[in-house]
């Protein structure tokens, strides 16, 4: 048996058969829920919904921008990310700028 902290005070008996009683009596234990109609897959329930949240964007008809790897230093990164969304077309401006000009 494990050991119990210093200011562990345990139920009476009394006080434990109560709670087990309780316990028993609990409708939403999970004891209790062999009668109750077993969950459907969400697919059945609410099609459209699950259909809804598969779908992808799909290919662009012309791409604009080159998917790239690139590895930058973190503060500079951290520095765009702070602005909050949009931060790569931001970073995507900024780099344009240094080297087309504007």
């Amino acid at each position: 048996m494990p050991q119990l902290k210093p200011d562990h005070i345990s139920p009476t008996d009394e006080e434990e058969a109560e709670i087990q009683r309780q316990i028993a009596e609990d409708p939403d234990d999970s004891a209790h829920w062999e009668h109750r109609t077993p969950a459907r897959p969400a697919i059945e329930v609410v099609p459209e919904l699950v259909e809804w949240s598969r779908r992808t964007r799909g290919r662009q008809k012309a791409p604009t921008k080159v998917p790239v790897y690139i590895r930058l230093d973190a503060d500079s990164v951290e520095h765009f990310r702070d602005g909050g969304r949009g931060w790569q077309t931001r970073l995507n401006d900024t780099l344009r700028e240094a080297v087309i000009g504007s």
